[in-house]
Formats: C-alpha cells, structure tokens, sequence
C-alpha cells in the first residue's frame, strides 16, 4: 500500500477558535475560477473558503493550516488533481481528522472513476464525492455540502449559538446525562463553571445555596441541582398537563424508531395519540453518529436528527411526547370497551390501546470498581455529547454491534486511539460490512478479538482498564494469556440488548428472554377462537408490540420505523370491533 503524503499532526483545536472555520479546496487550474465562485458566494460569511490550485502552494496552506491549529470543517479535492486525490484524503483523515472530505469530480471523470470512488468511500476514506456544479443554482450540490457542514458543527464543535446553559464544577455526576439529554432533543448547550460571570447570574437567580447543576433556558426559571428528567419535564412538560379525563385512542411506551412512527402514523390518521419515553427522543438509534444503512439518506443521517425530524413530523400531527418519563406498570383493561391503564413514576394514563415500542437497553459490565466510575470517563451507550471531551485520549468501545462500530468511528475523530474490545474472534457475525470495512481502513481504530474488560479504575476519573482473554469454552478465563492492565481515558459500553420491559403483567406474555410474543409466536391456549392475534397483538387484546422489545424482530432501524407503522393499522382494526 502506498504511503499517504505526510502531514503534521494538528493540536488539539479549541472550543471557540477565534478565527472562522475554513473550507479549504484543492483543484486544477482550469476549474479555480470557478469552484471558487460556488463556495465563496455561499459561504464566506461564515467561513474563511480557501480556493487553491493543485501543487506545492495547496501542500504548504494545508501542513500552515494544520500546525497552526486552524479548525478545518471541510475539505473538497477535485479528483482530476494530479497525483492522487484519495491519497492526499488518507492523510487529512489522521490529521485533521474531524473535517469532511469530499471529492469533486467533473461529469466525464465521474463516471469514469466512479468504481474506484465508491470503494474509498465504502472504506471510510472519503465522506462522499460529487459532481462539481455546471452551471448556477446547483441546489443538490450545496444541499450536500450544507448538510456535511452542519454534521460538522454539532458534532464537532462547541456551538456558538446556544439555547441552555449549564452551570457545574465538573463534580457533578447528572451533568453527562443532562448533556446527552440535550444533544439528542437537538438542544445547543455551554457550560460555565460558578465564578464565570453567567454562572454567578444564574447562581443569584437561584440562590447561593442552591445545588449544582444549575440548567437555565429559554426563558424559563433556572433549575437547580437539575437532573435529566427535571430538564424533560420542564422543556417538554408532564403527563399532568393532559388533564385527568384524558383518554388516548393510541399511547405509545418508547420514542425509539417504532415508537416515533407510529406516533407520526396514529397522529396523523386522527387518533388521540401520546408517547412516554423513559430517556431522551430517538431510544439507542438516538446515539448513533451516523447511520449510513437508512433507507433514503445516501449520504447517512446521525440517530439524532433523524430523531429530530420524527419527533417534529409527530408534534406537528398532534402527538404529545413526554420525555423523562419511566413506566413502572401496566393494567389490562378489566373488560371490552374500558381503557387499559399505563402507570408511570408520577401517575397513570388511560388508553384505548397501547403499543409496547420500549426497545432494549445495554446490558450493565457489572465490575463495581467501573460502575462507580458512570459519567466520570465511564458511559453506557455512545454518548456522542462526550466525544469532544475526548480529543487527544486513548479510548475504549466494548460492544460488536452496529452502535459500537458507529460509536467508534465518531469517536476516532476525536481520540488519540481507539480500541474496540470483543469476546468474539472478530466483528463479522455481529456488525454490517460497511462499518467492518470503515473500520478496517482506520489507522486509529484497533480491534482486539477475545478479549474483555474485568476491571479498572482511577482517581475520581477513569484512568486504567484490566483486560483479560476469553476461555476456550467461552466463559472467561485468561485464555492462556496474563491480564493485561492499559491506561484508558474513556470507556463506551454497548454490550448487547436486554429487553426494558419488566414492568410488563404476567397477563402480557413474554419469551424466557424477557421479549415481547406477539402474532402467531403466542402459544395457542391464548388464542382466541381458534384463531391467533394479529401480527404485533400480544396475548391482550388492545396491547401491540414493536421494535426491538417483540420477540423475532430484526434489530435494524427501518425494521422497527416499519413495525411501528403497521401496528397503527392494526390499531384501527382493534379500535373498530
């Protein structure tokens, strides 16, 4: 393999660089003139765009850029450069590892390369390619160079224009799941410590006892010693407001993928619809960084705008969604025509029907000395909203699924290292091939087979891991190797799928997993008539199942946002007998 040019490793960028982020793009001379035009017109506002011709100029404005530690967002190379565009991309992509790269093809050299563009892009060696623009109003083209731009900003940048501040003094355990919380509801945030002057502000509105986290925002009073679920209740509201009278034709318990589209489907078709979800909107696809699998997203949409977008579709149709809200139990209908009851840790609702869209949650490492540690370097799931605090650390994913290979190349942009821990002998069983071959080409991500971690610890802050082999027989052991100890900065477990649900009655019938039966997998004696539920009926009638909670779903998002909708057909079969 050739080795890509060498370039200078950029320091770490800060979180409110003084100058603007730039866009830098390397082309031919012929095409200067004009690429320069299609970027400088819409974007040097808010961009310092570098237009450069091809050559030992271009080489010298990128190794300026990168030492002196300018905040790239994106880089274009036109692919008629000479020598080799995808070369000089491999090298961007360890130094300045969060910038986009595209590369920008004439018409004729498009689809003469586009084989070769559709590997490196495969491989995670580019973030997309397309056609430069031939003439004005290329929409579709800046509509792909805004959406790179705007990934760029939330994921990998402090935002400069917030909506929630936060006041802590980094001791604060509630503060990175308030922060997770936020980024995932697409909520900007800053974080101020208690003698800044918007820290002292908020501290006098409060009071100067009160108990930290402070979260203030929108106008709304300041809350102190805030947790997550106060933020949801306060920005998004309660149960309580619906009143007591209120009965749902459709209550949906999760606002992952299958419970946002059936809140978009039920609401939309008329029927009173309100959602409680125990975390924040989006469920586990709500943490992925990009999801590139999804059915109508070419170019990938992050779990959490994808989330977004679901939850407004819904709101706007009419359902209520509530955040921050934990079912506790549930209460078939005592007979036909009176509404099931859903308790939740404040009250209870009616509904005529209710679908069960909770999906799963990880399963915990059980190491004591890790679980002390949540929050401060430990995390379950992604938690993308940490991924800055990261820069320039030696990271850890343990996990084999998609989450976990998503998870690790977010993080990559970011972390020194990264190093993905399975007990299996490698990740093909258990993760998509797109994101196996990203992986594979990433110089920062390693991935070590047969191993997991059986201990760690730190000052306060997580600082060193124990990794031990796997057994032959599977079950532990050294597998003929001495535990090692490594130092570690961060460490992100997603570590496979317990089902959220046992709250449920023993009246809703589940597998020996925990998972949700629905359709003909009910075991016949709760058939009624001879005849089994519909397909995502449980064993009570009124009561469906979707998602990743019913036992025999496929785990993909597109399956569960399926699943989701079909139940609200099914819904309206229920509701019309």
């Amino acid at each position: 393999m050739t080795t890509p040019p060498t370039l200078p490793t950029a320091p770490p960028v800060p979180d409110h660089p003084a100058e603007l982020p730039v866009i830098v793009v390397v082309t031919i001379a012929d095409r200067r003139a004009a690429l320069e035009s299609e970027f400088t017109s819409r974007y040097a506002r808010d961009y310092d765009v570098r237009t450069v011709v091809e050559g030992p100029a271009a080489k010298a404005m990128l190794v300026q850029l990168v030492t002196s530690g300018r905040d790239v967002a994106l880089v274009g190379v036109d692919h008629g450069v000479s020598g080799d565009a995808l070369m000089l991309m491999d090298a961007l992509r360890l130094k300045t590892p969060r910038s986009r790269r595209i590369i920008l093809a004439a018409p004729a050299a498009f689809f003469t390369g586009l084989a070769g563009l559709r590997a490196a892009l495969a491989q995670g060696r580019i973030d997309s390619y397309l056609m430069i623009p031939q003439g004005p109003r290329d929409e579709e083209f800046h509509s792909a160079i805004s959406d790179f731009l705007s990934d760029w900003a939330w994921s990998s940048r402090a935002p400069e224009v917030t909506q929630v501040s936060i006041v802590d003094d980094g001791h604060q355990v509630e503060v990175p799941g308030i922060r997770d919380f936020l980024d995932r509801m697409g909520l900007a945030y800053a974080r101020f410590t208690p003698d800044s002057e918007v820290g002292r502000r908020l501290s006098a509105a409060v009071g100067p006892d009160a108990a930290l986290p402070i979260v203030a925002s929108l106008g709304r009073p300041p809350l102190a010693g805030a947790t997550q679920r106060s933020v949801a209740s306060a920005f998004y509201g309660t149960p309580d407001d619906l009143g007591p009278d209120h009965i749902a034709d459709l209550l949906v318990v999760g606002a992952g993928p299958a419970g946002l589209a059936a809140a978009v489907y039920g609401a939309s078709e008329a029927l009173s619809t309100v959602v409680l979800e125990a975390d924040a909107v989006g469920g586990q696809a709500g943490t992925s960084s990009m999801i590139r699998n999804y059915l109508g997203f070419p170019r990938g949409i992050s779990g959490m705008r994808l989330a977004l977008r679901a939850r407004v579709q819904a709101t706007r149709f009419g359902a209520r969604i509530f955040t921050g809200r934990n079912v506790v139990g549930l209460r078939p209908a005592a007979a036909p025509g009176q509404p099931h009851i859903v308790e939740h840790e404040d009250g209870e609702l009616r509904a005529r029907t209710v679908l069960i869209a909770c999906g799963v949650s990880y399963r915990r490492l059980g190491v004591p000395d890790i679980e002390s540690l949540i929050g401060r370097g430990v995390y379950y799931g992604a938690a993308s909203s940490v991924a800055r605090d990261m820069a320039g650390k030696d990271v850890f994913v343990v996990g084999g699924g998609n989450s976990a290979g998503q998870a690790a190349l977010h993080l990559a942009r970011f972390a020194r290292s990264v190093t993905i821990v399975v007990r299996r002998d490698g990740l093909a069983a258990t993760m998509s091939a797109y994101l196996i071959n990203e992986i594979g080409t990433h110089r920062r991500i390693t991935v070590r087979t047969g191993s997991r971690v059986v201990d760690g610890g730190g000052s306060g802050y997580l600082e060193w891991l124990t990794l031990a082999g796997i057994g032959i027989d599977g079950s532990g052991g050294s597998g003929g190797a001495e535990p090692e100890r490594v130092s570690a900065d961060g460490l992100f477990l997603l570590l496979g799928a317990d089902p959220g649900c046992g709250w449920l009655p023993p009246e809703v019938v589940r597998d020996a997993r925990g998972f949700v039966l629905t359709g003909r997998d009910v075991p016949s004696e709760h058939w009624s008539d001879g005849l089994p539920p519909a397909p995502l009926e449980t064993t009570v009638p009124g009561i469906f199942a979707a998602g990743d909670v019913r036992d025999g779903s496929m785990k993909r998002v597109a399956a569960a946002s399926g699943e989701g909708a079909s139940a609200v057909a099914q819904v309206h079969t229920h509701l019309a007998l």
